[in-house]
C-alpha cells in the first residue's frame, strides 16, 4: 500500500481525488496507487458501474454482494455491505446474498439477478431460462449493466484477493449474520 509519506507526486495527486470525507483513502486505492495510469483508466469504468448504471441501487448491490461472496473477497463483500445499507438494503437481504438465488425470501426480480450473477461467475454465460427470467424484469441496458457489473466485481475481487488488500477499519467483511 502506498503511504502518504512514501507517495510520489503522481500517487499523491491520485489519492487526493479518492479521499473520503475524513481525508483518508480506502486501502484498495492505496494499493492501486502503485499504478496511477491504470487506476485512472479503470475508475472511468468503475464509476459507470457504481454510479451511472441503469440498474437500481438495490439490484446493483445485491449482485455485487453475491459476486464478492462467490469470489471469496472479504474486502469487497464488506465494503458493499456498507454501500448496500446506504442504498436501503436490509441487513437480512445483505446477508442472504450469501445463500444465493434459491433462498425462498427473494422476489422474482432479485432471484433472476442473483441467478444471473451465479451463472456468470461459474460459467461466464447465462442460460436461456435465466435470460428469460432476467428479461421479464429488466430491459436490455439493465441486463447489459448487470453482466458488466458482475464482470467488474469479479475483476475487483480478484485484484483485492491477489494483492492481499486488508479491510478498512470498521468494514464488516464476511462476519456472521447480525443478531
Amino acid at each position: 500500500m502506498v503511504s502518504d509519506a512514501d507517495a510520489t507526486e503522481a500517487q499523491r495527486e491520485l489519492l487526493a481525488t479518492l479521499q473520503r470525507p475524513d481525508g483518508q483513502a480506502l486501502n484498495i486505492f492505496r494499493v492501486l496507487a502503485n499504478h496511477p495510469d491504470l487506476t485512472r483508466r479503470w475508475l472511468v469504468f468503475g464509476n459507470h458501474i457504481l454510479g451511472k448504471s441503469t440498474l437500481d441501487a438495490r439490484t446493483r448491490e445485491l449482485v455485487i454482494l453475491r459476486t464478492g461472496w462467490l469470489s471469496g473477497s472479504d474486502y469487497e463483500f464488506g465494503q458493499h455491505v456498507l454501500i448496500a445499507r446506504e442504498a436501503g438494503v436490509s441487513d437480512d437481504d445483505i446477508y442472504r446474498t450469501r445463500t444465493g438465488p434459491d433462498d425462498a425470501g427473494w422476489s422474482d426480480a432479485d432471484r433472476a439477478a442473483l441467478r444471473a450473477a451465479d451463472e456468470l461467475h461459474a460459467d461466464q454465460q447465462i442460460t436461456d431460462p435465466s435470460w428469460a427470467a432476467l428479461t421479464a424484469h429488466f430491459d436490455t441496458q439493465q441486463c447489459m449493466d448487470l453482466v458488466f457489473t458482475v464482470g467488474q466485481y469479479v475483476l475487483v475481487s480478484m485484484a483485492l484477493n491477489a494483492f492481499g488488500v486488508p479491510r478498512d477499519a470498521g468494514v464488516p467483511g464476511f462476519d456472521p449474520e447480525p443478531t
